[in-house]
């Protein structure tokens, strides 16, 4: 029977047969052991001398790190293993003979394992780091769905900035200027006009020159918008939203959680609701905290919010900015002008913000004034402009970053650990 790693449970005490490469191997005089993988999972291969032929045996002692083979055996029960069963090898036929392959089991440094992202992503923890990305996006769908959200892709090509910064990558749209998106959000409140909630995934570009651990060139992004939704209801569905994906991954990536070492016990406390604290009471906490030089108006750094995260054992909100810190289209709050109905949402253990969210202004004049005050052109945003004009309602929305999700979830320290082929401010291979 032709199967899988990640299906040998349904075989237990039967023969089959699994296309694998060959991660690791040990031997003795009478026994050899192969680190299998196939794509879907690890397994151990087990080839004892006296149960095989003579050159079942010698082939398996001859094989090389990533060879590819197929290879027959009983699958057989393990409980020393985390994957809980083994394979006991009776024949193994060599596809293709690695030869010198680099990334070998001893300590290699970071450049050196970017520069072969191509064969690093086979290793036992790049492979658990993305199957937590898949489960986050597969759960992403299944929230949204279910929730009754319609899918709606934004253009990656614009013909504006979103939210007014100068960090775009332009590009020529044969004889007019052009952008690579930095966000779908204004497209997506078009949307939501059209279909009531909506969401994308997608990604995303900052032409930001930063080296942090939190920050990518591309990354990609889920941006949710709503139409007859304000500021409260909208961090309702954030926060159900953030503990749907991590109770999802707690639940299917058992394997990959234990791979990393992840402490999941602090997982396990992510459920909705999460705390909420102002602005200003962050400031006041800072200072509390030592953060003397931060004043009323100045932006969170990673040292603020990992600060302030050290206060929770659940993400934060942290709502209700100055207006001046935020993009021209964050409506302010009714009875405070100086701030807007927005929040960031702070990932406990260092990670940062994975979300910014927001009620988004609604009335065609004081958007209009908004957008003269960034001086920003009307004829640019004219579209958008009349998405106030004709039938406007009260709508909100916000944008989760996935590599930063993922990195809190899995436990990784770097975000370029979390998408497959990162792009870094001197990264552009492989």
């Amino acid at each position: 029977m032709k199967t899988t790693i990640s299906e040998v449970s349904k075989y237990v005490g039967q023969e089959v047969k699994i296309g694998a490469w060959v991660a690791n191997k040990r031997s003795s005089g009478k026994i050899a052991f192969l680190q299998l993988r196939d794509g879907t999972g690890f397994i151990q291969g087990v080839i004892v001398k006296t149960e095989v032929p003579e050159d079942v045996f010698l082939q398996a002692k001859s094989l090389t790190q990533e060879s590819s083979i197929y290879v027959t055996g009983v699958v057989q029960k393990d409980e020393r293993s985390p994957f809980g069963y083994e394979l006991l090898v009776h024949g193994v036929e060599l596809i293709h003979h690695a030869v010198d392959y680099p990334i070998t089991p001893k300590e290699h440094g970071t450049e050196f394992l970017m520069d072969h992202r191509h064969l690093w992503l086979r290793s036992r923890r790049q492979h658990a780091v993305m199957k937590i990305r898949n489960e986050i996006i597969r759960a992403t769908y299944e929230f949204f769905n279910n929730h009754g959200f319609t899918k709606i892709d934004p253009p990656i090509l614009t013909g504006s900035a979103p939210e007014g910064t100068t960090e775009l990558f332009a590009t020529k749209y044969f004889d007019e200027d052009a952008y690579l998106s930095q966000s779908g959000q204004l497209y997506m409140e078009a949307a939501a006009m059209a279909f009531g909630k909506v969401f994308s995934f997608g990604p995303t570009f900052r032409a930001e020159k930063s080296k942090t651990r939190r920050h990518l060139i591309e990354f990609w992004m889920i941006e949710p918008e709503m139409a007859f939704c304000e500021f409260k209801e909208n961090l309702e569905v954030q926060e159900n939203y953030v503990s749907h994906i991590v109770q999802s991954v707690l639940k299917n990536c058992t394997l990959e959680l234990h791979a990393l070492g992840r402490d999941t016990s602090k997982l396990e406390q992510i459920k909705a609701p999460f705390p909420r604290i102002t602005y200003d009471d962050a400031i006041k906490l800072l200072h509390e905290k030592g953060f003397d030089d931060i004043t009323w108006g100045d932006d969170f750094g990673a040292p603020h919010e990992t600060a302030i995260a050290e206060s929770f054992d659940k993400p934060v909100f942290i709502t209700h900015y100055p207006t001046s810190l935020k993009p021209f289209y964050m409506e302010p709050d009714p009875n405070r002008s100086e701030v807007v109905l927005c929040a960031d949402l702070i990932a406990p253990e260092g990670y940062g913000e994975i979300i910014g969210g927001s009620e988004r202004i609604h009335d065609f004049a004081f958007l209009q004034k908004r957008l003269e005050e960034h001086q920003l052109s009307s004829d640019a945003y004219k579209w958008y402009l009349e998405l106030r004009q004709y039938g406007s309602v009260p709508h909100s929305g916000f944008g989760l970053g996935l590599e930063r999700t993922v990195a809190w979830i899995s436990g990784v320290e770097h975000v370029r650990e979390t998408i497959p082929f990162p792009r870094l401010l001197n990264r552009l291979y492989p």
